[in-house]
């Protein structure tokens, strides 16, 4: 019996409890639900627009904040700085209080932001054509009257980006908040704390921006439409690129390419190259210059330092290889037409070319070609062979006579004396006397002399033609390099006057 009696009150226990805790619950939800259809009821008899004071002379204060969470997206192009932030405002509200002893010590409630006064805080500088700036978010009540507002918000703010300096640029934008409609002595704005900056404790670190500076500063400005005056609040940040990325896909191209076209005054004058690799590397700083019109604005007050430079290489390069086809148009079309101008070789190989260091030995001939009376063709076809350089130059290795051997085919000079004092008769007494030749053996013998000597007068002859056609090559492609080496240190100058002055510039700015 008494084991039964225990079962039934343990079990009366728990029922009372289970009881309890219902009603109690039942109980909360119900006060907190029925606190707020009151709050907004009475919130609704006194109407939603206007200002909550009691006085129409009150000035009502918003403490607002700004939490930056991540920079999404610098438009350089659009001139737009598109980011992720918090706002946060804080205002009191007489029409939402309460004694919270009389609701079961219920100190907050939340309510939605639609149903109550908002503040008509806005960013001035907004650049969505949306204008729709923020997400929705309850508004915190506290019983004392005191609301405070936490939406979210993407921001298309409108900034002027300078890219004068790319890929090294900075820039600053600013945020501008402010009441559109309220002037500054029916709704005052102002900081919560004593921050004065954007709070970035949330801030996620951006790959391709650091923020340098963040500051924050109230202002109160006067407009011609009104007289009365209008405060706001307006955050700065000051960010600058990060070049890692920009220094292997634009400045080290960039230096090579420019080393690269001082190789082109290097390839010799007569060789094509010089104007294959002058084109090739115009089209590869007009790729990278395509490349930097992807990154910067249209219509932009300066022009980047980098598209400039960018700029001023295409120029030389266009100017080098002009010039290179006129070194190469000296070079083939010299020699072809006559021996470089004395006035030319004077300033050129004589002065130019020691100032320059281009070395190369071009000695005057000690002896003046010799025209034969009668060739070596004439002699066995009885024509005239015809005198071009060039053809005697093809002809010569079938004269065998190379041009090294130049100085032997002149000591056969002495074997035209010998064969001189053969033929003309002796009138010295000491020699002893010699029997004449016959008439026909006299003949013979001085047709094959004079052969031999009309041989040896046109091999002369062409190997002193071929020495001045050479020692004319040679001094077309001095001038040539002499040339190229003066284009060399002009494109050097006219490249590192042209950073300085672009750097000047920059500084001046």
């Amino acid at each position: 019996m008494s084991l039964v009696l225990i079962g039934f009150v343990i079990v009366t226990w728990l029922v009372s409890v289970e009881v309890i805790l219902t009603f109690s619950h039942a109980k909360t939800f119900p006060v907190e639900k029925a606190l707020i259809r009151d709050l907004l009821k009475r919130y609704n008899k006194e109407g939603q627009a206007g200002r909550p004071v009691v006085h129409p002379s009150d000035k009502i204060v918003v403490n607002f904040s700004v939490s930056l969470i991540q920079i999404m997206d610098v438009d350089e192009k659009n001139q737009v700085l598109k980011t992720n932030i918090w706002y946060h405002y804080k205002w009191p509200d007489f029409l939402l209080q309460w004694n919270h002893s009389l609701h079961d010590n219920i100190t907050s409630i939340r309510v939605p932001p639609d149903k109550i006064w908002l503040p008509d805080i806005v960013l001035y500088n907004f650049a969505d054509n949306r204008l729709t700036e923020q997400r929705d978010a309850l508004v915190v009540v506290g019983h004392t009257g005191e609301l405070q507002w936490m939406p979210q918000a993407i921001l298309n703010s409108s900034c002027f980006f300078d890219t004068l300096f790319f890929p090294f640029d900075e820039h600053i934008c600013h945020f501008k908040f402010g009441s559109w409609s309220y002037n500054g002595d029916m709704l005052d704005i102002d900081f919560i704390g004593e921050d004065r900056h954007m709070d970035m404790s949330d801030y996620i670190e951006s790959t391709e921006w650091d923020i340098t500076e963040n500051t924050a500063v109230k202002n109160t400005k006067y407009y011609t439409c009104c007289p009365e005056p209008y405060t706001d609040m307006t955050f700065t940040l000051k960010f600058k690129r990060r070049v890692a990325f920009y220094t292997f896909i634009l400045i080290l191209p960039c230096s090579l390419l420019s080393l690269l076209t001082l190789v082109i005054f290097w390839v010799p004058p007569e060789s094509p190259a010089k104007l294959q690799l002058g084109m090739n590397i115009f089209l590869a700083f007009f790729v990278l210059l395509l490349l930097l019109s992807d990154y910067t604005p249209r219509a932009a007050t300066s022009i980047p330092l980098i598209g400039a430079y960018f700029c001023l290489s295409m120029i030389l390069i266009t100017m080098s290889t002009v010039f290179a086809c006129t070194v190469a148009n000296m070079y083939f079309r010299g020699v072809r037409i006559a021996r470089a101008p004395r006035w030319l070789r004077s300033c050129v190989i004589e002065s130019a070319a020691q100032w320059l260091c281009v070395h190369e030995v071009i000695e005057e001939s000690r002896y003046q070609p010799v025209t034969p009376r009668k060739t070596w063709s004439t002699y066995v076809t009885g024509e005239q062979s015809h005198s071009d350089p060039e053809t005697l130059v093809a002809k010569t290795h079938l004269l065998n006579c190379p041009t090294g051997s130049r100085q032997d085919i002149r000591d056969y000079g002495a074997f035209r004396d010998v064969t001189r004092e053969l033929c003309e008769p002796s009138t010295s007494s000491s020699l002893p006397s010699l029997a004449l030749p016959s008439p026909a053996e006299e003949t013979v013998l001085l047709e094959e002399v004079s052969s031999v000597r009309e041989m040896m007068e046109e091999n002369l002859w062409v190997s002193d033609t071929v020495e001045v056609y050479n020692k004319q090559v040679r001094e077309w492609r001095m001038i040539a390099c002499v040339m190229d080496r003066i284009l060399f240190t002009s494109y050097i100058g006219v490249n590192v006057l042209g950073i300085v002055v672009i750097l000047m510039r920059s500084y001046l700015l």
